[in-house]
This record gives C-alpha cells, sequence and structure tokens, in this order.
C-alpha cells in the first residue's frame, strides 16, 4: 500500500472514531439501531383492575364515625334540627327478634387462562374461559344473631293522634323455601323453619276516628284498626293462597291486594270509621331472604344498603303521572290545594278505607321484592310526618353513623338498643325540623350481632 493510500485510511479512521463519540450518533444509534428487548414473565407484574365490589368493601366505616349521637351527624345536621318541640310520646319501645334465613347467588368472575409464549408477537387467545357459580351454603339471615327493631310514635304539633305502628316478630314460621325467594336453594337452612317478620306503618287522616263520640275505644280509629288486624288477615290469605301453586312473586301480590281489600271491608262491615276517614299502610314481611314491601299512600319505607339509601316504596300521590291518569280515566280531578289533592281534599291516591273517594282512592297495594344481602344494615319504615321533613338520605346517614357507632360501643348491660337511639334520632330532628304531622318511625337492624330475649310483639 502507497503512502497516499495508508493516509486515506488513517484520516477516515479517525473521522469514523469523531463521529461514534459525538452526541448525534447516540441519537442515531437508538434511533435506528433500538437494541432488542428482554421479557421475561417471571418478573413481570400486572396490576389488575379494581372489581367494583372489592372498592366498595375497601372503604372504612371511619367517616360514619363519632363520640356521641350529637356530634355523629353534625356535619349534616345543625343543633337547631334537635331544638325541643312539642313531642308528647305516645309509644316507643325497642326488641330483638330470632334468627332468620336469607342467601343469594354468586357468579366468580371469569378465570381467564393465557398463554406463555413468548415467541409470538401478539397476545395469546385465551384458551378457556371458566365461570363458577359459587351458591351460599347459608341464608344471609343465618350469619346474624337475630334481628332487633326500635320504634317511636308522637304525636308532634297535631291536636290528636292519627299514626299507629305494628311489629309482630314471627307472625309466620316457614321455611325459606315455602316462602319464595330463596337464594339458597337446596341449602340446609332453606328447609329449615324459621320465623317470618312483620312490620306496619299507618297513618291516618280524616281527624277524630270515631264517629260515634260516646264510643271512645281504641279499636274506632282505622289506623289502630289496620295495627291490629293487618298481619293476622295477611296469615290467612297466606295460607289460601299456598294452596294455588302459583309462583311465588305472584302468590304473595295476591296475598297482599286480598289482605288490604279484606281490611278495607271490615273496617266498613264492623262499623269502625265513618266513610270519609282512612288509613295509609306500609308494610313489610322479612324473610331470611327476601324483603317484601306493601305500600298504599304516602307512608315509605327505604333500605340502607352500606353507604347508599334505596328506596322500597314509591309514595302514590295524586299527581303522580300514572295514578293522575288512573284518576282522570275514572272521571276524578286532582285539584291543587296546599298540595295536590283528590277533588281539593285527599293528599294521596291509595289509602284504606276513605269510601266517599271511590273510585279515585283505592285500597290497591303496590308490592315489591328485595333480595337480602351481606351489605344491608338496616329497614326504616316511617310516616310522612318524618319523610317531610328529611330525604331518604339524609335519613339513611342519620341511622348508618348511629349504627355502627353503637354496634362497636355495645355492651351487654345497655338497655338501649341502637335501633332504638335511631328511631329517637330521627324523631327529634323531625320535630326540630317543626313537622306539623303525627311522626312514626320503625328502624330494623339488619346486622344485629347479640342474640337476645324475644319480646312479644308491640302494636301501638
Amino acid at each position: 500500500m502507497d503512502a497516499c493510500a495508508i493516509k486515506k485510511t488513517r484520516n477516515n479512521f479517525l473521522h469514523t472514531c469523531r463521529f461514534l463519540t459525538c452526541p448525534f450518533f447516540s441519537f442515531y444509534r437508538l434511533f435506528f439501531f433500538p437494541p432488542p428487548l428482554s421479557f421475561s414473565l417471571n418478573h413481570c407484574s400486572v396490576m389488575e383492575p379494581l372489581d367494583d365490589s372489592d372498592s366498595k368493601l375497601e372503604r372504612v366505616d371511619s367517616d360514619q364515625t363519632s363520640t356521641s349521637s350529637a356530634s355523629g351527624i353534625s356535619s349534616v345536621f345543625s343543633t337547631d334540627d334537635f331544638r325541643n318541640g312539642d313531642i308528647s310520646s305516645i309509644s316507643s319501645g325497642s326488641g330483638e327478634i330470632p334468627t332468620c334465613t336469607v342467601n343469594r347467588v354468586i357468579l366468580a368472575p371469569p378465570l381467564i387462562a393465557m398463554s406463555n409464549e413468548a415467541d409470538k408477537n401478539e397476545p395469546a387467545a385465551p384458551e378457556e374461559v371458566v365461570v363458577t357459580a359459587v351458591t351460599r351454603e347459608k341464608c344471609v339471615g343465618m350469619n346474624n344473631k337475630g334481628v332487633s327493631w326500635g320504634h317511636t310514635s308522637v304525636i308532634g304539633r297535631r291536636r290528636e293522634m292519627e299514626d299507629a305502628v305494628a311489629v309482630i316478630p314471627g307472625f309466620m314460621s316457614r321455611t325459606c323455601d315455602h316462602v319464595g325467594g330463596c337464594t339458597a336453594p337446596g341449602s340446609r337452612s332453606s328447609g329449615e323453619i324459621s320465623p317470618i317478620h312483620f312490620f306496619g306503618v299507618y297513618d291516618g287522616h280524616g281527624g277524630a276516628q270515631n264517629y260515634d263520640r260516646s264510643k271512645l275505644d281504641e279499636e274506632g280509629k282505622v289506623a289502630k284498626f289496620c295495627a291490629k288486624r293487618m298481619h293476622n288477615v295477611i296469615a290467612e290469605e297466606w295460607e289460601q293462597e299456598i294452596a294455588g301453586g302459583a309462583e311465588w312473586q305472584k302468590r304473595w301480590e295476591a296475598v297482599f291486594a286480598n289482605g288490604f281489600e279484606r281490611t278495607d271491608s271490615e273496617i266498613e262491615s264492623d262499623e269502625v270509621a265513618p266513610e270519609m276517614v282512612g288509613s295509609t299502610a306500609s308494610v313489610v314481611v322479612l324473610s331470611g331472604c327476601q324483603i317484601i314491601t306493601s305500600n298504599c299512600g304516602d307512608s315509605r319505607v327505604v333500605l340502607c344498603r352500606r353507604t347508599q339509601t334505596v328506596p322500597l316504596t314509591v309514595d302514590q300521590k295524586p299527581d303522580r303521572e300514572d295514578e293522575l291518569l288512573r284518576i282522570e280515566g275514572e272521571g276524578g280531578k286532582v285539584i291543587n290545594w296546599n298540595g295536590a289533592r283528590v277533588f281539593g281534599v285527599l293528599a294521596m291516591s291509595r289509602a284504606i278505607g276513605d269510601r266517599y273517594l271511590r273510585p279515585w282512592i283505592i285500597p290497591v297495594p303496590e308490592v315489591t321484592f328485595t333480595a337480602r344481602t351481606d351489605e344491608d344494615e338496616c329497614l326504616i319504615l316511617a310516616s310522612d310526618g318524618l319523610w317531610d321533613v328529611m330525604t331518604n338520605e339524609e335519613v339513611g346517614e342519620v341511622a348508618r353513623s348511629i349504627l355502627r357507632r353503637r354496634r362497636r360501643s355495645l355492651s351487654s348491660t345497655e338497655e338501649i338498643s341502637p335501633t332504638q337511639v335511631v328511631a329517637d334520632s330521627l324523631t327529634e330532628i323531625a320535630i326540630g325540623r317543626n313537622s306539623t304531622d303525627n311522626v312514626s318511625i320503625i328502624v330494623v337492624d339488619l346486622k344485629s350481632k347479640r342474640k337476645r330475649v324475644q319480646r312479644p310483639p308491640s302494636i301501638s
């Protein structure tokens, strides 16, 4: 090689060295000649999305906790809500109900078998999808020691007491399969005889419900009559319907329809009250698996489930679209007189009694079915003396706050049940907010952990 060729080779080598060490070459090398990636499944961790139910379960109850009954709801309610009013308590009470039965079917999420073949550029197609159905071994109600309850019924600022409540633990005893809607079919608990419980709130209207002032008898009031009679009629109707063999929901719908109509007829035939007197009726039949509600009027039932307040009934008001169409279709009129009223008189579209407003006011209930779950906290039944001044959400927040705090601190020596504290607190708030009606409330704890002595039925 001659001297000229050697010089040219050396210059090319020096030029190449300068290029390899410059910043531009680093970018050039990475952009056009990326290094091979080393990937191993054994060292790769994948964060799967959190299931919605799991995220709910991770919520802590601390946001509902407090150290006192007043401070536990101070974030929503001011001290004015608890100011003194003319409560004039007519009745209150609490009790515990023996263990009941309930359950549901849980579907596990799909399990997808993934391929570990590393030599494929595209993800492997799922080889198999496995869906596992896990049936509960026992009903939901069997997880608790029982169901406890508390109630209040006060005259408030009304001149007369027209409300009535009924708590009948074990008004029937049946197997969960027999009642219907069992979510643990085939389990041992589904075939065990267990108590079925009855709760009812009745809000009377029409003034003093005694058409004969010489007979001042409690039975002379429509609401009181319903409280003492309705559960017996329902039990009798159930015995008749069970022989028919109809589907369980249809059977219960027929039971309540016939039961409400029978009670309404007995009020007329027994001359319980004049035809211008009536009452709402919001009742709950609680089995191990189902919460069955039957509603006639504007009293209401709500369920506190985890952090939600779920309405189980819909107020039957004259201006509700379907009710308005029904009333006007029968030749009736809805007049806005201090609110929507049938012929400017009655502020509800369905009721027991009130025969002078037939066929526009009817004793036909609306029935709902709700399967119980482990997340259910409590049931609240109340007359409109509560709902006129508090929303469903406000009532649910108060109930959850008190129940969760009292459950943690409950000792064996405490005389007042957590449910009674809830009922008393809600009554105080309603009176403090100037509720102008009677206030009647039943609170049913669906997570009671203490088994206590069963107390007798309560009717007031």
